[in-house]
């Protein structure tokens, strides 16, 4: 099946950082991952919440915990994933929020 849309990584780092996530997490997370490519921003909540100038937040969840990656779309059919990582506390914290913002403006700058 053809997707409509490709998944990248801002860098090796981010979907190393996704591979170290608990099995149940990593596999929710592939799912969406997927459903990304194949719907693009019709997703849809829950799976994903706006964060505001072109971020997203893809919210895999798991008997583990929470999940999250956040994205932007690139170049019409490419989503970049800037960042991941465990939530441990129940409102994402400021400085994992801080990280996707700075490599979003780094990604639309250099495309």
């Amino acid at each position: 099946m053809n997707r409509s849309f490709r998944v990248e990584y801002y860098n090796p780092r981010v979907r190393e950082d996704i591979e170290c996530w608990p099995v149940d997490l990593l596999a929710r997370c592939d799912e969406l991952l997927d459903l990304l490519e194949d719907h693009g921003p019709l997703l849809g909540a829950p799976h994903y919440q706006a964060m505001g100038g072109g971020l997203f937040e893809l919210r895999p969840r798991g008997r583990s915990g929470f999940g999250r990656a956040f994205y932007c779309f690139c170049n019409r059919r490419v989503i970049t994933v800037v960042h991941a990582f465990v939530r441990k506390t129940q409102k994402t914290p400021k400085r994992e929020l801080l990280i996707a913002r700075e490599r979003l403006k780094n990604v639309k700058r250099h495309g």
